[in-house]
């Protein structure tokens, strides 16, 4: 078996990305049924007891394993890690801040640790804080992004070459040759965001899903948002009155409230949507098996 479908107790490795507030239980259980590992998102939960909640509305779903994200900019995150610990989360993946603060609660606690990292040096310090494997996130992926990073063909096996831990591809990956491709440069398996928002499951509006399968592979942009940067959407942004729109960032989609009018309720013009340059490969909306199935056929 897979070291990283060892290590997770899923089928096919396979990972679903944490993404913000449309991570919901329907589409984690989902790829988790399908053989992958879902993942639910905590970056901007606001109460550890809803954490729980969605914990516990996907166990309603699936029996298999599934896991969560803990963003570290989210100052709530060892709650949320206590309260995944004592809903038998055993695997989380983990972003936005140090490593070196949350591995001993995360050992404490008996969950094992997916470090996110950009660079082969983060990748080398996360392998001697104990993390249990690196997922090498190139900048084609959409969403939140840091100020130094490097593409998907040429991150992987860079850190795959660097470190003992298994290694997991993310960016740019949504079917079957992406899939073959990320084994090629080494990894072991692969996290897949984007592709999961536009399927069934996945409870994004119907206008944010029409969009990402209109847009073609120049239809993102990395936007500068202050603490870190993220890759959206170009067509949805509002950069009105930016002397440098590629560098500002955009003049909405920055707060929860925001983002659920975008993402779920289907107000897009001016929102702030993220994508990853996969997108220019996405021509559907199909089931979260149907991706699976077609990335390992």
């Amino acid at each position: 078996m897979n070291s990283i479908s060892s290590l997770l107790g899923c089928r096919y490795p396979i990972l679903q990305g944490a993404m913000g507030i449309i991570s919901n239980p329907e589409m984690v259980a989902a790829v988790s049924e399908a053989g992958g590992f879902g993942l639910l998102a905590t970056a901007f939960a606001a109460d550890p007891e809803y954490v729980r909640d969605q914990v516990r509305a996907t166990r309603k779903l699936t029996d298999r394993p599934f896991g969560a994200n803990l963003q570290m900019m989210n100052p709530l995150y060892p709650d949320f890690a206590k309260v995944l610990a004592e809903e038998g989360v055993r695997a989380v993946t983990a972003s936005g801040g140090s490593l070196k603060a949350l591995m001993p609660k995360m050992k404490e606690l008996g969950i094992k640790v997916i470090a996110v990292v950009p660079t082969v040096d983060v990748a080398r310090k996360a392998e001697d804080l104990g993390v249990d494997a690196v997922i090498a996130e190139g900048t084609e992926s959409g969403g939140i992004q840091g100020f130094r990073g490097a593409a998907t063909m040429v991150l992987v096996p860079a850190v795959a070459d660097a470190v003992k831990i298994p290694v997991i591809a993310a960016g740019g990956i949504g079917d079957r040759r992406g899939y073959r491709a990320a084994f090629a440069l080494g990894a072991s398996g692969v996290q897949v965001g984007t592709r999961f928002i536009v399927t069934k499951e996945c409870i994004a509006h119907e206008k944010y899903k029409h969009i990402l399968v209109e847009t073609n592979e120049t239809g993102t942009m990395v936007f500068n948002l202050g603490p870190f940067q993220a890759r959206l959407l170009v067509s949805t942004v509002d950069r009105s009155g930016s002397e440098n729109p590629a560098e500002d960032a955009p003049r909405s989609g920055g707060g929860v409230e925001s983002m659920e009018e975008a993402w779920i309720r289907g107000k897009v013009e001016g929102g702030a949507l993220p994508a990853g340059e996969v997108c220019g490969l996405i021509r559907s909306v199909t089931s979260v098996r149907e991706v699976i199935e077609e990335m390992v056929s």
